[in-house]
């Protein structure tokens, strides 16, 4: 192993936390810039077994998920936003919705729990004991079969092709 290699164990990691110290400080004093190295030095070092090791298998796959999923924050803002405005109209039809899963890798399964999580208007409820189905709550569905294809082709596939 290289000394580079053993000074930062995961540079992508340490040149993030340097840059988002420097962010977060708003100065790039000496002392500041001093604190970011420690810090972007030390912290990969000392979380290097909390990391798990991840192979990821198609990288354009991933840079299209990112997209997608950028997407689908921005449009579900807006969607819930006018249907809080206009809640005095139409009420949403907000219900439990069961999603049968192929996907049962785990970094993929915290990854698809991620999405649902940041997406706004879907909320993991429940992951059966054996990863076969997971309960959302959903703010607006019209028609359960249609959201849960939508949901496997958008979500769960590219993710069973990134880490399956």
């Amino acid at each position: 192993m290289t000394f580079l290699a053993k000074l930062a164990p995961a540079p992508l990691l340490s040149a993030s936390l340097f840059a988002l110290w420097l962010a977060l400080a708003r100065s790039t004093s000496p002392g500041q810039i001093l604190v970011g190295l420690v810090l972007a030095l030390a912290v990969p070092r000392l979380t290097s077994r909390l990391r798990p090791r991840v192979r990821v298998r198609r990288p354009l796959v991933v840079v299209r998920f990112i997209l997608t999923v950028g997407s689908d924050v921005l449009l579900s803002n807006f969607q819930i936003a006018w249907d809080v405005v206009s809640l005095r109209w139409r009420r949403p039809q907000s219900r439990f919705v069961v999603v049968p899963l192929e996907l049962r890798e785990p970094m993929g399964l915290a990854a698809l729990a991620m999405v649902t999580t940041v997406v706004p208007g879907t909320v993991w409820s429940e992951l059966a004991l054996d990863r076969s189905a997971l309960l959302l709550h959903v703010w607006n569905v019209d028609e359960e079969a249609a959201f849960v294809a939508r949901f496997k082709a958008r979500y769960e596939d590219p993710l069973r092709k990134i880490f399956e």
